[in-house]
């Protein structure tokens, strides 16, 4: 194994073999031939990351989707935390939420118009400009580029602040993001706590993943400093080839999980896997949306005008992360019903 650099980062850890540009082949063992990981995935451990992660502060912000699904004239709504909200942007592009109920009769203002800026009922015809008016006051919102948020301070209960907690970001220019969507019957420490056990990743998702480890990981009792997850793995891309980097995962808030490429292809490159509460289904049971977004950036000339081929490449990561989140959120809500029975017991 090679040295770790400062704060466990890893330093040639990963010599890949040869390959063909940025790939290497895997040499991978078969799936059954793995060394068994749930001796170091131990429950304690995971359940002390998550216990830190919730009592991070979240100024009460809330992921409400992709900046990119809030355009032009249409307003785009969305239950979060138990709150109706509708978002829109003005003229400008600048993002505003308010409260999804018309003032007026409730109509659902995420049927309504945009017209100059506000919005504007179908009912009734009554205007809601972004500053409101008595009776419906909109929200703090960020758009940080890919991704809205909403502050609602009446549910989150914190101290505000004044924009989101992010964890880190590629700063390069010609970066590429996408952002998927899935929705599962659990609650956020449900999504948290499966992307807090990274030694699952080989054995349950080996169409993604192989030649999986985890270098480091934080102590029960670990400090802000060194809580963070640190893993060697490759990424499957075909059968025999792949990418092989280090990866870590940390969460800067309580909602938030952040895989960043620390060493190898793509390095500064991220996965922020956010969890945002719904509201209750039809059977009283939560319900999650998991908005995760993926960050790309590369140092290899041309990657700079990534966005020539983005709208081809965007579904294809998407898809790609949603395939991931079709398996994990079935095991994120088996862990809820767990949960659930043993409260009941």
């Amino acid at each position: 194994m090679g040295k770790l650099g400062p704060k466990g980062s890893a330093l040639n850890e990963h010599k890949p073999r040869a390959g063909i540009g940025p790939l290497s082949r895997l040499g991978a063992p078969a799936w059954s031939d793995q060394e068994p990981t749930w001796r170091d995935a131990k429950p304690a451990l995971i359940g002390a990351a998550l216990r830190r992660a919730q009592a991070r502060p979240s100024g009460n912000w809330y992921v409400l989707a992709a900046s990119r699904e809030i355009h032009g004239g249409k307003p785009y709504g969305r239950v979060v935390a138990g709150v109706e909200v509708v978002a829109w942007r003005d003229a400008g592009g600048g993002l505003h939420v308010g409260p999804g109920s018309c003032p007026h009769l409730d109509a659902p203002l995420c049927d309504a118009a945009v017209h100059e800026g506000s919005i504007v009922c179908r009912w009734h015809g009554m205007r809601l400009p972004p500053g409101g008016r008595p009776g419906w006051l909109t929200y703090p919102a960020y758009d940080d580029g890919v991704l809205a948020w909403v502050r609602l301070d009446a549910v989150g209960g914190e101290e505000p602040l004044a924009t989101p907690v992010l964890g880190p970001r590629p700063v390069a220019q010609g970066k590429l993001a996408t952002v998927a969507t899935v929705l599962g019957r659990c609650e956020p420490q449900d999504v948290l706590a499966n992307r807090l056990d990274p030694w699952h990743g080989g054995w349950f998702h080996p169409y993604s993943f192989t030649n999986l480890s985890v270098i480091s990981a934080p102590a029960v009792d670990s400090s802000e400093a060194d809580d963070r997850f640190l893993v060697k793995v490759s990424f499957r891309l075909a059968r025999d080839l792949g990418v092989a980097v280090h990866a870590a995962f940390s969460c800067p808030e309580p909602r938030t999980i952040t895989m960043a490429i620390v060493d190898g292809e793509g390095t500064g490159s991220v996965v922020e896997t956010h969890a945002t509460p719904l509201g209750p289904d039809e059977r009283g049971r939560p319900r999650t949306a998991v908005i995760e977004a993926v960050i790309i950036q590369s140092d290899r000339p041309g990657f700079d005008r990534a966005h020539l081929v983005a709208p081809a490449l965007r579904p294809l990561i998407g898809w790609a992360a949603k395939r991931l989140w079709r398996d994990d959120i079935a095991y994120a809500e088996r862990r809820y019903l767990v949960r659930s029975r043993s409260r009941l017991g």
